[in-house]
């Protein structure tokens, strides 16, 4: 059993290791006081099951941001616009939300003549997303570390978090010395609780490690945000990880296991909100691509409830705010 752990000092650690400003530890860590507001969430009855596994409580985590004294953690503010709909004053949301930034895909202006783009769209993918995580979900070696990190460098107001990286330090094992002491029910406790801590916070992009899709309460922090599955096919895979020591496939037949595991977690896999189909000649740059472009139409499909209503009355040509 461990003792409890305050991830205050692997904060620290943590972020001047992944090479971010130290103004990191104010923007891209203040309290996320309105979760999932700006995406609708479809937790549903078809929800993965967590009846293959058990409940276990080794340890307890508390994550603890580091503020500077005298920073305040409050959102800027802005200049609001009163309005009047049915007779009462109102504020129109689009001065506090909308920044004004659309897709750049879809904008021919930003559109080189050979189809490159004039600016980098992950720049752009800030400002949409509003804080926003963005969670990776895939099997072991589908690349979602590297290709997060990637995504989280070039979005530029975003941290990049690996949770696996993050359980290490704050245990001071290694993933395969865990499930060697405690066991995979005891390293999903574990992992639980680092999610738990590290939803709390916006603007981040997560790397979750494989089998975090089996519990159901963690699908209710991973739908707190936007979550991507990159699939990946078996056979790839294997040839990844070659030479890697993954506890779960120390079997006879390592590629039969894998293939039994992504059986089990596909449909929990596909509940995702954006799917990435990964191919061998893909580099970690091309899937990184592919992420953001998915990103930004996916935010397209599914602008804020304030935005479709006031949309909807405009294109019924109903008169409610003036």
């Amino acid at each position: 059993m461990w003792n409890a752990i305050s991830l205050t000092s692997l904060y620290v650690f943590y972020t001047a290791a992944g090479g971010y400003p130290p103004s990191f530890l104010v923007s891209a860590f203040a309290p996320q006081s309105t979760k999932s507001s700006f995406f609708s969430r479809r937790l549903s009855s078809s929800s993965p099951s967590s009846s293959s596994c058990s409940r276990r409580t080794s340890i307890r985590i508390t994550w603890s941001p580091v503020i500077p004294t005298g920073t305040s953690t409050h959102s800027t503010p802005y200049a609001s616009t009163s309005l009047f709909a049915g007779g009462f004053e109102w504020e129109d949301p689009t001065d506090a939300f909308d920044q004004g930034v659309e897709n750049p895909f879809k904008n021919p202006d930003l559109v080189e003549g050979d189809g490159a783009m004039k600016i980098d769209p992950a720049r752009l993918l800030g400002p949409r997303l509003q804080g926003t995580n963005l969670y990776l979900i895939g099997m072991m070696g589908s690349g979602k570390s590297a290709v997060g990190d990637i995504v989280a460098r070039r979005m530029g107001t975003y941290n990049f978090l690996d949770t696996d990286v993050i359980i290490e330090k704050a245990t001071s094992m290694t993933i395969p010395e865990i499930f060697a002491s405690e066991g995979e029910d005891g390293f999903r406790s574990v992992e639980a609780q680092i999610l738990d801590s590290v939803h709390a916070y916006v603007r981040c992009v997560v790397s979750t490690g494989g089998g975090i899709v089996c519990r159901m309460q963690n699908w209710s922090k991973l739908q707190t945000g936007i979550v991507v599955w990159l699939d990946v096919e078996p056979e790839v895979i294997m040839k990844r990880i070659e030479g890697t020591d993954r506890p779960l496939l120390q079997t006879s037949d390592p590629l039969g296991t894998l293939k039994t595991l992504l059986d089990e977690r596909r449909e929990r896999y596909e509940q995702a909100d954006i799917r990435v189909e990964i191919t061998q000649d893909m580099t970690v740059e091309m899937v990184a691509d592919e992420i953001i472009r998915l990103m930004h139409d996916f935010i397209d499909e599914n602008p804020p409830a304030w935005k479709k209503a006031k949309a909807k009355a405009q294109t019924e040509g109903l008169d409610w705010v003036q």
